[in-house]
């Protein structure tokens, strides 16, 4: 075989420029093994031609904040998967124009531009979406989900249709789709390297860290004394750099896919909160779209729920290293971040310290507003009986995947 040219940035926006940069993002994403300057042009030259051969109902403007080719494989968030199989499901009557690196919208305003119309489709996490849309924020009371198993079995539950989805759509213009899971905890900078390895919650006691969008977060932040700092996340990398925050809080495949490794020491497994990077439609655009193609984007959203409920896990230990011992070739391996598995006990001690359940006084405001804007239902005390509807140590591919909008 002759040799082969890596991929770099340049070479990307080359072939990008001349296929299209969906078409381009899409024939990487299909990529196995190395990407090379020759493998990405005939793949995104053959997808091209396989995507332009039908004229469209209607082309989708999909924006997805930090979403890369350089990290493609890293986070399976399942958006280009996605994209794909809404073309491919609809015969190509729904085209998807990918627009992802920040290019379009960021972490904190995809949803603001997906509600104005500007994009139709977008990915960002509901953690950082919260700012716009207040309803998100129902996902991210303390200690909610005991496990990255109950956040998928509640996305599948029928129940999620009444309790989060169709107020989404009523209060928010929002059409939520699908969404990867995993719960958030510490990554501690460059300060904490030489530092044991944590392992309770009394050693975190006074540091200074980065807090996403959510209002919720911040409230379980302050009852740890963990100091919520909110930075935005494209300025996260340069407070860990600089030691202006000793930590941020987020999950283990953001820290990964967003090159926080290299400025990190210790990921801390708090497990406090949901990180959920979803993906998500504006609801009038959804409407407008024929029934048969109504029901194509949900079943794409279904199978997408699938693929990260499936592939996530294992992007979870063979690519991010998120694990106690990470292995060699993985990101954290690479960059020798240390896992921090708290145990049980400590959970439980974090727990009393900052749940609704332990101490629900600071949370009483919040879930009197969530609840309201639902209906007048209890939405965290609903959620959190769903999330107990199986058992703590579910393993995540033990959790039955159910067409949620069917059976509500």
């Amino acid at each position: 075989m002759a040799n082969q040219t890596p991929l770099d940035r340049r070479g990307f926006l080359r072939i990008a420029g001349r296929y299209g940069l969906t078409s381009t993002v899409l024939a990487a994403t299909g990529i196995v093994g190395p990407l090379t300057l020759e493998g990405v042009a005939q793949a995104a030259a053959a997808t091209a031609d396989a995507r332009n051969a039908s004229t469209p109902l209607m082309t989708l403007k999909f924006g997805a904040s930090g979403f890369n080719e350089e990290n493609l494989k890293i986070q399976e968030s399942g958006q280009l998967w996605f994209a794909q199989e809404l073309e491919k499901r609809s015969n190509g009557a729904l085209k998807v124009e990918f627009i992802g690196s920040n290019a379009i919208c960021n972490q904190l305003d995809c949803v603001k531009k997906a509600q104005q119309g500007i994009i139709d489709l977008f990915s960002a996490s509901t953690q950082n979406s919260a700012g716009a849309a207040p309803y998100y924020n129902v996902l991210d009371f303390a200690y909610m989900f005991p496990s990255r198993a109950a956040q998928h079995y509640f996305l599948y539950h029928p129940k999620s249709e009444k309790l989060f989805r169709e107020p989404m759509r009523k209060r928010h213009n929002i059409q939520f789709l699908y969404s990867h899971c995993e719960l958030r905890g510490l990554m501690l900078g460059k300060k904490f390297a030489d530092a044991p390895l944590i392992t309770s919650i009394d050693q975190l006691a006074g540091t200074k860290n980065r807090v996403t969008g959510t209002q919720l977060g911040r409230i379980a932040m302050q009852l740890m004394n963990l100091n919520p700092v909110p930075i935005s996340w494209e300025e996260t990398l340069d407070g860990l750099k600089q030691g202006l925050i000793d930590g941020a809080e987020t999950w283990m495949g953001a820290a990964a896919y967003a090159n926080m490794a290299p400025v990190l020491s210790q990921a801390v497994d708090l497990k406090f909160f949901c990180g959920t990077e979803h993906t998500a439609m504006n609801n009038k655009t959804f409407e407008k779209l024929p029934s048969n193609l109504q029901d194509v984007v949900m079943e794409t959203s279904f199978a997408a729920q699938q693929y990260t409920q499936r592939e996530q896990e294992k992007a979870l230990i063979e690519v991010v290293g998120a694990t106690p011992n990470p292995g060699p070739d993985t990101v954290f391996g690479k960059n020798k971040v240390r896992v921090a598995t708290l145990s049980d006990a400590e959970i439980l001690k974090a727990e009393k310290m900052c749940s609704p359940e332990y101490n629900p006084k600071p949370w009483e405001e919040w879930r009197e507003r969530l609840s309201k804007m639902s209906g007048g239902q209890d939405v965290y005390k609903e959620i959190f009986d769903i999330a107990r509807e199986i058992p703590k140590n579910t393993a995540v591919a033990d959790v039955k995947a159910r067409r949620w909008w069917q059976n509500a």
